[in-house]
C-alpha cells in the first residue's frame, strides 16, 4: 500500500535565519528558528539568481515572517518578508550571535516547538545590542537554554545531600549529577570545583534581568561552569564559531562553514 505524505503550509511564521549554505545551482538550504515550529531546514529556491531580491533578507539578525510549503521534514520557502528592522551588531557582538546560532543548530531537534527558546533568542539579541558586557548575554542564554531543554543545573542545592549551597564549602560539578560538596583534593581542581559563594553569586547573575555590570572573575567562573554544563550535549566536535573570537581579522562573510551543520 502506497503511503502519501500530506502537504502542509505554514503561513507568516515569525523566524530568524541561523545558518545557510548553497544548494544546487541557484538555491540555499537555510536553518531557521521559528516561533511555533522550532528549528526547521528549508529550501530557498532560486534566491541566488540574479533576479532574486530575497537573498538579502535571508541573513542572521533579520526578523522575518516566512511562509513554508511542502511534505516531510524539508519544506520550501514560499514567501519571506522583513518583520522588523535588522539588528545592527558588529565585531564580537556579531560573532556572539553566530555562536548562539551554532549552539541552537546543534542542540535543537528539527520540528519540535520551542516558543520560549524563540523568545529567549530574541531577548539575547536585544541584550547583545544593549548590554555593555557581551559575556552577560552569552552566559544567560546558555543557562536558560539548558533550563528550557530540561538540562538546567540546580544552583541552589547540594545534589547529594539536598542541603542549600553553603558559601564556605567547596563543590564539584558534574553535568549529569549536579553540584556536590567536595572534601578531597582534585587532580585538576580549577576545572570543575567551585566555592559555594561562587555558585550563589553565579545564580544571582544568571537569573538577573537587568544590565548592571558584573566583575570579570564572576564572568570567568560562569563561563567555566557553563562550558562544563554544555559539554555532554555538544559532544567532542569543536564549535566553529568559537574560532571567530581568536581570529586576527573578521571573516569576509558572516556565516559558519558548511561542516557546522547538525551532528
Amino acid at each position: 500500500m502506497t503511503r502519501y505524505q500530506v502537504s502542509r503550509k505554514i503561513e507568516l511564521q515569525p523566524a530568524y535565519v541561523l545558518h545557510s549554505r548553497e544548494y544546487r545551482d541557484t538555491s540555499l538550504l537555510v536553518d531557521i528558528l521559528t516561533l511555533d515550529v522550532g528549528l526547521l531546514r528549508v529550501v530557498a529556491r532560486g534566491v541566488r539568481g540574479a533576479k532574486s531580491n530575497r537573498r538579502a533578507l535571508l541573513q542572521p539578525l533579520q526578523p522575518l515572517l516566512v511562509t513554508l510549503i511542502g511534505r516531510g521534514e524539508l519544506l520550501t520557502l514560499s514567501a519571506v518578508e522583513a518583520a522588523a528592522p535588522v539588528f545592527q551588531l558588529h565585531g564580537e557582538r556579531l560573532f556572539s550571535v553566530l555562536y548562539i546560532n551554532e549552539i541552537l543548530t546543534r542542540l535543537l531537534q528539527p520540528g519540535q516547538s520551542h516558543p520560549e527558546i524563540y523568545r529567549l533568542y530574541q531577548r539575547s539579541l536585544v541584550s547583545l545590542l544593549r548590554d555593555p558586557q557581551i559575556e552577560c548575554a552569552l552566559r544567560r542564554f546558555e543557562y536558560h537554554l539548558l533550563l528550557e531543554l530540561g538540562y538546567g543545573p540546580d544552583l541552589l542545592n547540594d545534589a547529594q545531600r539536598g542541603d542549600p549551597i553553603c558559601p564556605d564549602e567547596f563543590y564539584v560539578f558534574d553535568p549529569e549529577s549536579g553540584l556536590s560538596r567536595c572534601h578531597e583534593v582534585l587532580e585538576n581542581p580549577k576545572a570543575n570545583r567551585f566555592t559555594g559563594q561562587q555558585i550563589i553569586d553565579m545564580n544571582v547573575f544568571l537569573n538577573a534581568d537587568n544590565q548592571q555590570s558584573f566583575d570579570k572573575q564572576l564572568l570567568s567562573t560562569s563561563k567555566r561552569f557553563m562550558r562544563q554544563a554544555l559539554r555532554p550535549l555538544l559532544g567532542t566536535k569543536p564549535l566553529n564559531s568559537r574560532q571567530l573570537f581568536v581570529s586576527p581579522a573578521p571573516p569576509a562573510v558572516f556565516s559558519l562553514p558548511p561542516d557546522s551543520d547538525n551532528g
